[in-house]
């Protein structure tokens, strides 16, 4: 049994010793208070958090709505550093910057129109001569139908059945209700192509105050650093479409040659394209490019359409091991591994234009970085030149490896001499 005192009450553990005072106990008003009550920084902790997750939550809805335009300032940004220099050198001769700006534009605009004039001339008149050729192609094979599996198809037969059939009329349907779709599409690139014009101008013609703006926030140390990653950015991205330029200019001229001698339609145009595509179009553009010349090639001799491939792929081995390296070797100076990798990230993070601008922004990462890398005299070893076997060891091997290795085959150890 529990003791008791003297009024028939049970002791308790924390009772007073004799003599002194009890503490005094909280009332219960004032237990819940101290006990119940939230503490006073979790309310403003809770909103804190609810403003973050909106902040959040409103910065990536802006983010995804405003990719597009971020991916025009992107290509905005490129097309001025690489039309930099020019606008420089007019601008260093006496030329407002701005009109400077205004005529390179001037020549570009000019240069695409006259390209899409060309092709667009050059794919309408094939589309035409396909169209009138129609029905001679389809005699010819209604005749190797007959004579092969021994029937008897007419044409006037065979075209009353595609004008009356089912698939004929859904395409039609289909692509009438696909027009506004494309008007729509077209529409819409004119105006990405007005936004990335507008901006392009601005950033070349306002390229020192922009420049200044964004040195002004930043102190003398790092204004320093900022100025020349710019620079850099100006020398690699000019660099590279400079040097891809001139590239497409002289594959243009052997092609346009090839397909002149062989009397191949629309060459001065079809030049112009395998220039372009396998220059600005990375990995797959070479294909890209000798694909038409084949096919128009073939429509004259399918043994033309031979002659053009077996040329593509001469002068692609051409270009790779003898005229790339030299003009893209103070300018664009990036292993093809790292080149070929860049452009696959890039077309994953931005599709073809990430692919456009890859190898440019990667090159001028490499030569930013390459100013802060420190770099060591390489030992003069065989082994870095991939001669396996004649290090420090001898022939054997590393003498490492080599005392390994003796207690293995049961050889004893040789004595050090002095």
């Amino acid at each position: 049994m529990a003791p008791i005192d003297e009024d028939n009450e049970p002791l308790t553990r924390d009772a007073a010793p004799t003599g002194t005072t009890p503490p005094e106990r909280p009332t219960a008003p004032e237990a819940v208070a101290a006990g119940g009550r939230m503490p006073r920084w979790l309310p403003r902790a809770m909103v804190l958090a609810l403003a973050l997750i909106a902040a959040f939550q409103l910065g990536s809805w802006a983010f995804h709505q405003l990719t597009a335009l971020l991916i025009n300032v992107l290509i905005a940004f490129f097309l001025a550093l690489a039309i930099e220099p020019a606008v420089s050198r007019m601008a260093a001769r006496g030329m407002r910057r701005g009109l400077a700006t205004f005529l390179v534009f001037l020549g570009l605009t000019i240069a695409v129109a006259g390209f899409v004039t060309l092709l667009g001339s050059m794919l309408a008149g094939q589309i035409i001569k396909m169209v009138e050729g129609f029905p001679q192609y389809l005699d010819s094979l209604i005749n190797w139908i007959n004579e092969t599996f021994h029937t008897e198809l007419r044409r006037v037969d065979v075209q009353e059945g595609l004008l009356h059939s089912d698939w004929l009329r859904k395409y039609a349907q289909n692509s009438a209700a696909g027009v506004l779709d494309v008007s729509a599409q077209v529409l819409g690139g004119l105006f990405q192509l007005l936004t990335v014009g507008l901006f392009s101008f601005y950033f070349a013609a306002d390229g020192p105050r922009l420049r200044r703006a964004l040195c002004s926030v930043l102190p003398p140390a790092r204004q320093a650093e900022v100025l020349r990653a710019w620079e850099i950015a100006v020398d690699k991205t000019g660099g590279y479409l400079y040097s891809r330029g001139l590239m497409a200019l002289i594959s243009g001229i052997a092609h346009y040659i090839l397909l002149q001698a062989l009397g191949v339609p629309y060459a001065p145009v079809l030049g112009v394209w395998v220039g372009l595509v396998s220059q600005f179009i990375p990995t797959i553009g070479t294909y890209l490019a000798g694909a038409l010349p084949m096919l128009i090639a073939f429509t004259v001799d399918p043994w033309y359409a031979v002659w053009v491939l077996a040329f593509v792929v001469v002068y692609q081995q051409f270009e790779n091991y003898m005229l790339q390296p030299k003009l893209t070797a103070r300018t664009v100076d990036i292993h093809p591994a790292v080149a070929f990798g860049s452009v696959i990230a890039g077309t994953a993070l931005l599709g073809a234009v990430g692919a456009l601008i890859a190898i440019p922004a990667v090159a001028t990462l490499q030569a930013f970085l390459g100013a802060y890398v420190k770099r060591y005299a390489v030992m003069d070893d065989p082994r870095v030149h991939g001669h396996r076997g004649q290090g420090p060891g001898g022939p054997g091997g590393s003498g490492v490896l080599a005392r390994i290795r003796r207690p293995r085959t049961g050889q004893p150890e040789p004595e050090e001499t002095a």
